[in-house]
């Protein structure tokens, strides 16, 4: 196992940050599978939040957006995903406050149409409970997901 110096390891970790965001959680178990000492730990990550390859309102924002948009997830699913992350409570709310509610609404009509077309050969209850269960994966309310079910049960 290569060993680091801190100066090695900073680098390392500039090139890792500046590739894609990462959060504080990320940055610490890299480095820690580097066999870095905690004092080396908090030092470099100090000094990345200071460059500001590390910001985890910035992060989260990035997060929520592209689950979001590229693999349609709702809140609920973004929210534990970055709770898994150790991302502070205030910024996950900041984070899913920058998703448009109109694009919301939008992105689960079109993802509900498109999932109850695929069901069409099932009886009506298994598709309203694969649909259900397909939403609530994501991470969708549940609330939305039963208008969602009532409104395609209903021009079926």
């Amino acid at each position: 196992m290569k060993t680091y110096s801190v100066h090695e390891a900073l680098e390392k970790l500039r090139r890792y940050c500046a590739y894609q965001e990462r959060c504080h959680k990320e940055v610490k178990d890299k480095l820690y599978s580097m066999q870095m000492i905690p004092d080396a730990v908090e030092q470099i990550i100090g000094t990345l939040v200071s460059e500001n390859y590390l910001n985890e309102s910035r992060f989260a924002q990035q997060f929520a957006h592209g689950k979001f948009s590229i693999k349609h997830w709702g809140k609920l699913r973004i929210t534990r995903e970055l709770k898994e992350r150790a991302i502070s409570d205030y910024d996950i709310r900041k984070a899913l406050l920058a998703i448009d509610e109109e694009a919301y609404i939008e992105k689960i009509r079109d993802i509900s149409s498109k999932k109850w077309q695929q069901l069409a050969g099932n009886t009506l209850k298994v598709r309203k409970q694969k649909l259900y269960q397909y939403l609530a994966y994501r991470g969708w309310e549940t609330h939305l997901i039963y208008a969602e079910i009532d409104v395609l049960s209903t021009n079926d």
